[in-house]
C-alpha cells in the first residue's frame, strides 16, 4: 500500500476553471438570490484544477463577508463543475465576539443585589484557611525587620486619635460597605466568613477588612465584617428542579361542535 502525498502546492489558477466567472455567480444566485451577491472580487487556485471564486456578499448584517465558489474540472475537459458554495468572512468581516465562558464574563458592577456568583473550588487565588492544627509560631516571630511595635512611617507627627477612628468606624458602617444596604441584606454569607476578606491590623482590624474579590462591587474598598454580597467565596447556586404542573380539568364548561349534516 502506497503512502498518501500531501496534495501540490498551486501557485496559479487553472486557466479554464479562472475563467468560470459567470458559473460561480450563477451557482451563489441559485443558492442566495441576486440580492446577496455583489461584484467579482478574485480568484485563487486552491490545487490543480481546483480553484475558488470569491464574490462580495451585500447581505444585511454581513459586512465584510464574502461568497466562495469552489469550481474544479476533470483532466482534459473542459466542462465545469461546482463543488461548493459558501460564505466566509473577508479580512475585515464584521465578527461576533469570541465566545467567553460564564464564570469569565462577570466584570466588577454585574452583580446587583440578589445575584449569587459562585467561586470556583480550585480558584488559585484561594487558599486554605488556618485550621488551628498549624504551627504559627514562624508566622508570629516579626523578625528583624519588623520588631514588636513596628509601624511604617514612624516619622509622621499625628496619627488618628480614638474619636477620628472612632467617626472613621461609624461612617464606613453606615457607608457602601457597611451592613445595611440592600446588597448586605440580601447577601449568602457575610464578610466575615468570606475567603476574599483581607484582614488590616489595628484597631480597625477587629471590625474591618479589604475585600479583593474583582467581581464583587466591593472590590479594593474596606467592609465591615457583617457586609455581604453576592460574590462570597463559599457561596453556592441550588438548582430547583420544578416538577410538572397539575392536569387542568374542567368539568362545568360546555364545548359546542359542529359535526356538519347527520
Amino acid at each position: 500500500m502506497s503512502d498518501l502525498l500531501p496534495a501540490k502546492e498551486v501557485d496559479v489558477p487553472d486557466p479554464i476553471c479562472a475563467a468560470a466567472v459567470d458559473i460561480a455567480l450563477s451557482a451563489v444566485i441559485q443558492d442566495a438570490g441576486p440580492e446577496a451577491v455583489a461584484g467579482h472580487i478574485g480568484v485563487h487556485a486552491e490545487e490543480d484544477r481546483l480553484v475558488s471564486h470569491r464574490f462580495r456578499c451585500t447581505l444585511p448584517g454581513y459586512q465584510g463577508w464574502e461568497w466562495q465558489v469552489t469550481v474544479t474540472r476533470a483532466p482534459r475537459a473542459r466542462n465545469i463543475t461546482v463543488d461548493e458554495v459558501s460564505l466566509m468572512p473577508g479580512a475585515n468581516a464584521l465578527l461576533a465576539p469570541a465566545w467567553v465562558p460564564w464564570a469569565e464574563r462577570l466584570e466588577p458592577g454585574d452583580l446587583s443585589p440578589g445575584s449569587v456568583a459562585p467561586t470556583d473550588p480550585d480558584d488559585p487565588r484561594l487558599a486554605v484557611g488556618w485550621s488551628g492544627e498549624d504551627d504559627l509560631a514562624a508566622e508570629l516571630d516579626p523578625g528583624p525587620l519588623h520588631p514588636v511595635n513596628w509601624e511604617p512611617y514612624l516619622q509622621r507627627r499625628r496619627v488618628p486619635s480614638a474619636y477620628g477612628r472612632a467617626s472613621a468606624a461609624n461612617r464606613w458602617a453606615r457607608g457602601p460597605g457597611g451592613p445595611n444596604t440592600a446588597e448586605a441584606r440580601s447577601a449568602p454569607a457575610q464578610c466575615i466568613s468570606c475567603g476574599w476578606l483581607l484582614t488590616i491590623g489595628g484597631p480597625m482590624g477587629q471590625a474591618f477588612g479589604v475585600c479583593t474579590n474583582t467581581i464583587s462591587s466591593s472590590d479594593g474598598q474596606v467592609v465591615s465584617f457583617e457586609h455581604g454580597c453576592g460574590a462570597h467565596s463559599e457561596a453556592v447556586t441550588r438548582t430547583v428542579h420544578a416538577g410538572p404542573p397539575p392536569a387542568a380539568l374542567d368539568e362545568v364548561t360546555v364545548d359546542d361542535f359542529d359535526l356538519g349534516p347527520t
